[in-house]
């Protein structure tokens, strides 16, 4: 929404109704500084396929044929910095993996390109990595444990952890 945008106002409070369960994010569009850089990132070390391009100021990769997970354009950021500490904006972007193989294999892919991570957590529900794009953009890479192997309390509520996780035995399972 802009500046000039007028918002809209619900006629009555919101509905105490879950949203659809069948709802998902679709896709984050980022502003990036320079977007050869920004591809050679998502592209080059992540391994994202590059679905579309808009000249020198836009583009759309994705995993597995999706039209586009990722957008990336400079039309108000070229050559721009990462917005200072203390301000609102993204945290982080996740990613998910479909494996826990799939996961390691992303953390070599980090090895290799000398990337660090900011970060590396397990969960309980998930085992995550943590890192910035080169815009200074959060991104995490995780996979998720099958459901039936999410921690839970004796009542049945979800216990979510951060605890330390093992990349050597991470990136073991990542093939060459």
């Amino acid at each position: 929404m802009t500046a000039s945008a007028t918002p809209l106002v619900p006629s009555e409070p919101a509905a105490a109704r879950p949203i659809h369960p069948g709802v998902r994010i679709g896709h984050v569009h980022l502003k990036v500084a320079d977007l050869e850089r920004a591809l050679a990132f998502y592209c080059g070390v992540l391994g994202f396929e590059l679905m579309q391009r808009y000249g020198t100021q836009a583009a759309f990769v994705a995993a597995g044929g999706y039209h586009h997970h990722i957008g990336l354009n400079t039309w108000e950021s070229a050559g721009g910095r990462p917005p200072p500490p203390g301000t609102t904006g993204l945290y982080h972007v996740a990613i998910l993996y479909p494996t826990r193989e799939a996961l390691a294999d992303a953390l070599r892919r980090l090895v290799v390109a000398g990337i660090l991570l900011d970060g590396a957590s397990d969960h309980g529900v998930s085992e995550a990595l943590y890192l910035r794009d080169p815009d200074g953009n959060g991104i995490e890479l995780y996979w998720d444990r099958p459901e039936e192997q999410w921690p839970r309390s004796p009542d049945g509520q979800l216990l979510m952890t951060t605890r330390r996780l093992d990349l050597e035995n991470l990136l073991a399972l990542a093939k060459d």
